[in-house]
């Protein structure tokens, strides 16, 4: 079986209303028709990185050249954990815990996009605080990280409701123009003191090598 030659396929976070992991096949073909028809505002760019071309086909073909990326390159040292969110089983986005060096800084940051018409339903919230649980409570994570545009008020939003504190500014490049984020740090102190909503964690033993935790 896969999961057999490929842990991670076991490995399932749930919270209330959601189930994270990783996505088959069918249900990745899903997720690209869900960004292809939005995931923010028109003219709003949220993400450093734009999404392929910026039309519908580019950015389904992100969502799966994305996957396979993330998963083709998984290393202890430098990896990315792309998982579905799905709701009574249906995709509506995914979200994503990274690690760099995790075995020594013990450091993790996140990614995360919902299809437009599932916005402003405490989905992105409850989401980040199931990768959380799992960063924290099973990985042994120390600290997360996040970079947010200062104009993105729902992912400030998101991120001071789990307990995230300043932790200075970033400035990038994107093309030609210099975008400032700012940068924001949730501390295991932070995140043992904070109220939480139930989240459960299957499939991990299996897995644990692959972090080196």
């Amino acid at each position: 079986m896969l999961v057999d030659l490929w842990p991670l396929f076991g490995l399932i976070v749930r919270t209330p209303r959601l189930e994270l992991r990783l996505p088959r096949e069918e249900e990745l073909a899903t997720l690209a028709e869900v960004a292809s028809r939005g995931a923010f505002q028109p003219g709003e760019q949220p993400f450093l990185t734009p999404w392929g071309d910026g039309t519908p086909a580019g950015r389904a073909r992100a969502v799966l050249t994305g996957q396979w990326n993330a998963l083709a390159g998984w290393k202890a040292s430098r990896w990315e954990l792309p998982l579905a969110v799905l709701v009574a089983g249906t995709p509506i986005g995914m979200v994503a815990l990274m690690g760099r060096d995790f075995p020594v800084v013990r450091q993790v940051s996140t990614w995360s996009w919902l299809g437009l018409e599932h916005h402003g339903q405490g989905y992105g919230t409850e989401a980040r605080a199931g990768l959380l649980a799992l960063a924290f409570d099973h990985l042994g994570a120390a600290s997360a990280r996040t970079d947010v545009f200062q104009d993105n008020h729902a992912s400030q939003a998101v991120s001071r409701k789990l307990g995230y504190e300043p932790d200075g500014i970033s400035i990038d490049a994107r093309g030609d123009e210099a975008l400032v984020s700012d940068r924001l740090r949730l501390t295991r102190s932070r995140w043992g003191s904070a109220p939480r909503i139930p989240v459960t964690v299957e499939g991990l033993k299996p897995c644990l090598p692959w972090f080196d935790a």
